[in-house]
């Protein structure tokens, strides 16, 4: 039946006399009752519906064809949808084209199929890994680096395709090739606040404060200046000890070894009353700072003693008879124990911040590390060429210790007593005279001798060189850092004690040290 009726549909197109149309008067009134079954009370030409079916066809709304069929709104949708599905069966096809929808629906357009094993057809490539190569390239190296192209990563614009992932919405929104640098974001973001980049740190390369030292010994294996937890700097001058507070600027003289005898090194206790000194006839006297008055005179070295540590009311001395002494202050004895390994005069000595471990160097070329209840060394690092003076232990990392070596050696090299490993060495060019860590942030900072005297702020662990401090004209062989861990004094034959601001403070990096603070210029200590 609908066969006939498109047929007498074209039919009545093609002949407009009217003669002709009352000879096929039969078929014209089946077409009309045909269409009058469909559309009640109603009665439309052949020409009308053919129109209206075509303009559906060709994609024309369907309100368009409710007007020319001259249908009631409410009845129009449903009955349209009937007649059209009766009409375009197995006649009409709907041009093809994308249908977009909130539903979530996998897109394979641009799958890993390598990932699983699966071949997929060569349809083009992905060039977004190599938008951000060339962004990241960019940021890191300048927009003047430019790699030659190779065969492999050339291809035609036409054969690139835009990568998506495995699964997402048919609508998608492009994204600025900003965000594709991990160095540029935009600022259009919302609810994301971008501060300011931080500016590396700068160091001062200039000291803000100069002391005259003089009779400060040129001798390498001394220990001559040492900083309290009261701010008070105890420096060794002659057969002289001269305490110089850094709040004040007061300078007090507190003993006076005698012509025949010297100041070969000076420790504070921990809790900066009593400081111990080291004489060149092998004796170490214990003075209470505050009295100005000498506690004590311990005997057991028969050689100077160059080296001195605190571990709470517990005293390590090193001289150049090879041996450490043990002495508790509150005992009756000169000494508890005796540590015997080294092979030459013992010129380090530094005890771990939990007071667990006591690491020793020698003028043997050793780096020994010893527990609280040991007489020979539980660890040995022999790989050292030159003197081992320099020690430090790390205050962030439990187990880290550094050492450096001295003229033949020139390197720093850093341990980790846990695990008995060496971790990394650093060549400096120069001898290594100290070493101290920052307590605020993880870096260190070392003194030097032959050749360049220089002063080295290092961050770890990648051994980067923050700053480079030059200004003394002989070896910086001492040195020590102030309680609050922002400024290190440094002493060397030149007879001068020089102050530095290198460390910030563990609050705010642009606070200034008390001692910093207090008075600039260049003054005598004695």
């Amino acid at each position: 039946m609908l066969k006939a009726i498109r047929h007498n549909l074209n039919l009545t197109q093609k002949l407009p006399s009217p003669h002709i149309l009352k000879t096929k008067k039969h078929k014209t009134e089946k077409t009309a009752a045909t269409f009058t079954a469909f559309f009640p009370g109603k009665i439309i030409t052949a020409s009308a519906a053919v129109r209206s079916f075509s303009d559906r066809a060709t994609g024309t709304a369907m309100e368009d064809l409710s007007g020319h069929l001259n249908i009631p709104p409410a009845a129009s949708a449903a009955t349209l949808r009937h007649v059209d599905r009766m009409i375009n069966s197995n006649h009409y096809t709907s041009p093809s084209r994308t249908i977009y929808s909130d539903r979530f629906i996998p897109s394979r357009s641009a799958s890993k199929f390598a990932l699983f094993n699966i071949a997929s057809p060569p349809e083009g490539r992905d060039d977004s890994s190599s938008a951000y190569t060339t962004l990241l390239r960019t940021a890191l190296f300048g927009p003047d680096f430019a790699p030659p192209p190779t065969p492999e990563k050339t291809a035609s614009p036409a054969m690139t395709l835009p990568s998506r992932n495995i699964f997402r919405y048919k609508t998608e929104t492009r994204q600025s090739m900003h965000s594709l640098s991990p160095f540029m974001c935009e600022d259009s973001v919302p609810g994301v606040v971008h501060g300011p980049v931080k500016a590396p740190r700068k160091v001062p390369r200039s000291p803000f404060k100069v002391l005259d030292a003089p009779a400060l010994q040129d001798d390498f294996y001394l220990n001559l200046v040492d900083w309290s937890s009261h701010n008070v700097l105890a420096v060794g001058l002659g057969n002289c000890v001269y305490l110089w507070n850094a709040c004040s600027s007061k300078v007090t003289k507190l003993c006076d070894l005698g012509i025949d005898d010297l100041v070969c090194s000076v420790g504070w206790a921990q809790r900066g009353t009593h400081l111990a000194v080291g004489t060149s006839n092998g004796k170490v006297q214990i003075w209470d700072a505050s009295r100005c008055k000498k506690i004590r005179s311990l005997e057991g070295h028969r050689l100077r003693v160059g080296a001195l540590a605190w571990s709470s009311s517990l005293l390590s001395s090193g001289g150049r008879d090879k041996n450490i002494y043990q002495r508790d202050i509150r005992a009756q004895e000169d000494f508890v124990s005796k540590l015997s390994g080294h092979k030459s005069e013992v010129c380090g000595l530094k005890w771990s911040y939990d007071n667990r471990e006591l690491a020793s160097g020698g003028n043997d070329n050793r780096l020994f590390v010893w527990n609280q209840h040991s007489t020979q060394p539980v660890l040995k690092y022999c790989e050292h060429t030159a003197a081992v003076k320099a020690i430090a232990w790390s205050p962030h990392l439990h187990g880290l210790l550094a050492s450096g070596g001295g003229t033949a050696d020139r390197c720093i090299r850093f341990w980790n007593t846990t695990t008995n490993s060496h971790l990394s060495c650093m060549d400096t060019g120069s001898q290594v005279c100290n070493l101290v860590w920052s307590k605020n942030v993880n870096e260190l900072v070392s003194t030097h001798g032959y050749s360049q005297n220089q002063i080295i702020v290092w961050r770890y662990p990648t051994m980067s060189k923050l700053a480079t401090l030059t200004g003394h004209t002989y070896r910086v062989l001492y040195l020590a850092i102030s309680p609050d861990g922002q400024t290190i004094v440094t002493g060397a034959g030149d007879e001068t004690l020089r102050f530095w601001n290198v460390f910030p403070s563990p609050k705010s990096q642009n606070t200034d040290s008390e001692i910093g603070a207090s008075s600039l210029g260049r003054t005598i200590i004695r």
